[in-house]
Order: structure tokens, then sequence, then C-alpha cells
């Protein structure tokens, strides 16, 4: 299994990025990506870490680590500008934590996220049927989360992208351990938002083509 979203001890979550990395494929995960929470207080700090050590396990372990960042809580008007720079910081995965509907993230932070240059849209919550269109237009992963909470709206999600023919990708959003699944708990979830095993498939086919 392919895991585009995860979280370390660089914001909120509890492993450091090599022990995230050997727990992953301990679990049979061939790729994670390490996405820790980011703003303008941190993105510098976090992102050239983590794409140092990302690069150095990718090279020793059966499992590739991809660096990146996930914009969290950012006013829309700063999220596209913020993109730019965590590309220029190193990240190869830009994503941002879209409007969940377990958070009060800010109105408008999906169709900012969406008109910037990331690569995947996190727990989008009860995304419009229009920005789902933005995302099918602009090549941006839909998330499908497997994380309590913001997996809440995974049906609806899943119903609008299929309908407009936008692409997703299911993620574990780890911030420890318990969180890391496998790939049949994955393709249960996939199922309980109304989704097929196919479907499964056609998502991690996706993240191997984002590799």
């Amino acid at each position: 299994m392919i895991d585009l979203h995860s979280h370390t001890v660089f914001s909120d979550g509890v492993l450091i990025p090599s022990e995230m990395a050997r727990r992953a494929e301990h679990g049979g995960l061939t790729a994670i990506g390490i996405t820790d929470h980011g703003d303008l207080s941190n993105m510098d700090f976090i992102v050239p870490r983590i794409v140092a050590v990302a690069d150095q396990l990718s090279r020793v372990m059966s499992i590739r680590v991809i660096p990146g960042i996930e914009i969290t809580h950012v006013p829309p008007a700063l999220i596209a500008g913020m993109a730019v720079r965590a590309r220029s910081l190193g990240a190869r995965l830009v994503l941002v934590h879209g409007e969940t509907i377990a958070e009060p993230v800010a109105p408008g932070t999906n169709r900012a996220a969406l008109e910037a240059d990331i690569d995947v849209l996190a727990h989008p919550g009860l995304i419009s049927e229009e920005e789902v269109a933005l995302a099918k237009e602009r090549g941006i992963f839909l998330e499908i989360s497997t994380r309590k909470g913001h997996s809440l709206a995974n049906g609806h999600v899943a119903y609008l992208a299929r309908r407009c023919g936008a692409q997703l990708v299911i993620n574990t959003d780890s911030h420890e351990p318990a969180d890391l699944v496998s790939s049949e708990k994955a393709i249960r979830i996939v199922q309980g938002a109304g989704l097929e095993r196919e479907d499964f498939e056609r998502m991690q086919a996706n993240a191997r083509r984002f590799l």
C-alpha cells in the first residue's frame, strides 16, 4: 500500500520519521509521505529536515519515503504562496488540510487549495461539486481518509468524485502507530464509502503514478 499522508514529531505525531518509516515498512507499505502540519511559523524548519531524512531512509530501506508538508489551517489567501514556498524548500508532496467536518477549517480553504500548486486536497469534507470538477481539471487528488473524524465525509467525497471523474487517493493521516492500516482494512473503508475494491486499486494506481 502507498500512503501519501502521515505526521511525525515535527508536528502533532508521536514518532520520529525513522520510526514512522520503519513501522510503515513493517506493516507492508511500499511508500509513505511524511507531511507534517505546516504554516508560516514552521515550514522553513520542517521541510528541509524531512527532505534530508527521507532521502537517507529511501536509500537503505525497502519503503520509499516522500518528503512533504500539509499546509494546515492557513488563511485561504496565503495558501498559494505557501505551496510555492514548500516546493522551493524541497517538498515533493504538498497537501492542504481541507475543510473536514471534524475541525473549524476556514471556509474557502478547499477552493484556494485547488487553485494552488498542490498534489492532494486532504479530507475535503463537504466539498462542492464545482470544486470537485476543479480538482479533476487541475489533476489534484482528493483524499479518502482512514482517520477517525476526517473519514465521516468519505461517502460524499467518493460520490462526487465518481460523478465528476475526479481522481482519488486513500491515505491514513497517521499520527501514531495505531493509525496505520493494512490494505485489507483500507479496502473495507473504501467500500464503506460506497466504492468497490476496484476503486481502491485505482487509488493505489493514482499514487503510483504520482511517485
